[in-house]
């Protein structure tokens, strides 16, 4: 079962610019953590990063431990917890240097809003251990295609070990609500990675640099819209590629189930392309491929453990749809090459 109920997703998610990409899918009515416009700073911090993350050392004892209730200090390591509720987020060797989230993921963006770069979603996952603030421009942009999207600069960073300091570029597809990167080619992604040590607080000039990333994410995208668009795709080069993406396996009995999901996953495609709003109107090209995988993926695909809600924004927030578009761009290329 998820972690993130609905209630803590509401609690802890806050979505701008609504207005323009529509209500987000954990809204329900007086929770306020949706807006039409930007989200304030001040709400982030009030909302969201109104706690530290605090060092403690670690101990081992118990049941048996002589003297009684006698605990020890374990050497080289320290946890890293919630100053508001003590919840444990990490633990880490004591080289370890905790981003406050304010400071890295506010702060460090704060220096490049203006009216045109504002924040536009922002939110805690994992009880707060996953946390990551997206910057935005306030209006959607279309390309000669006919591909409306969102352009945005997406920092993250966790106390659990599973995400450095990361500042890097996304998209936001409006007419499906999925999150792409500039996947292939020389347009391919910008990321900006700080390490947590205790160096890392003498690179934050460099990191402010690396924020200016953002200006050149919608040009970047509508000329690899463009690029993709031009590779045509005919029905049969897309068999082809749904063939080569998504192969039947071969095996004894026991493998039949993974064949059924494999079949119903070829099926969902083939759908997609020839008849959902979100891909057909790209379909007979390169980009209309990558909207079905992109599209089967954050929409249709099969989800363990949480919700979709959930693993769609880790993936977003850890890298996986970074990658996965990357892959998926460049077989398909391949493919249609």
């Amino acid at each position: 079962m998820s972690r993130e109920t609905l209630e803590w997703l509401s609690n802890n998610t806050l979505i701008g610019f609504t207005d323009k990409r529509g209500q987000a899918w954990h809204h329900r009515a007086g929770d306020g953590n949706t807006y039409p416009d930007a989200i304030p700073v001040e709400d982030v911090y009030k909302r969201l990063f109104r706690w530290e993350a605090e060092e403690r050392p670690l101990y081992v004892g118990g049941p048996g431990a002589y003297p009684k209730n006698w605990a020890e200090e374990i050497p080289g390591r320290k946890a890293i917890v919630r100053s508001d509720t003590g919840a444990v987020l990490g633990i880490f060797k004591d080289g370890y240097q905790p981003h406050q989230y304010g400071e890295w993921l506010v702060d460090n963006v704060a220096t490049i809003l203006d009216d045109t770069l504002q924040i536009g979603s922002a939110g805690l996952l994992k009880g707060g251990a996953v946390a990551w603030v997206s910057v935005e421009v306030p209006e959607n942009i279309v390309t000669p295609e006919g591909v409306e999207f969102r352009p945005s600069l997406m920092a993250r960073h966790s106390f659990n070990g599973s995400i450095a300091t990361t500042y890097g570029r996304h998209v936001t597809n409006v007419v499906c609500d999925n999150t792409m990167t500039i996947a292939a080619g020389e347009h391919g992604g910008q990321l900006y990675k700080v390490k947590s040590t205790r160096k890392s607080l003498e690179r934050i000039p460099e990191v402010r640099d690396a924020l200016g990333i953002v200006y050149s994410t919608a040009e970047a995208f509508v000329a690899e819209v463009s690029r993709l668009s031009a590779v045509k795709v005919d029905d049969v080069m897309w068999e082809r590629i749904v063939s080569e993406l998504v192969p039947v396996p071969d095996g004894p009995e026991e493998q039949e189930r993974a064949t059924r999901n494999t079949e119903k996953k070829r099926d969902a495609l083939m759908r997609l392309w020839r008849h959902d709003e979100r891909v057909a109107p790209w379909a007979g090209s390169a980009f209309g491929a990558w909207q079905a995988f992109n599209t089967y993926g954050q929409h249709e695909g099969q989800v363990r453990g949480m919700s979709r809600q959930e693993r769609n924004m880790l993936n977003a927030v850890n890298g996986t749809i970074e990658t996965a578009n990357a892959d998926t761009v460049r077989a398909i290329l391949e493919v249609a090459a």
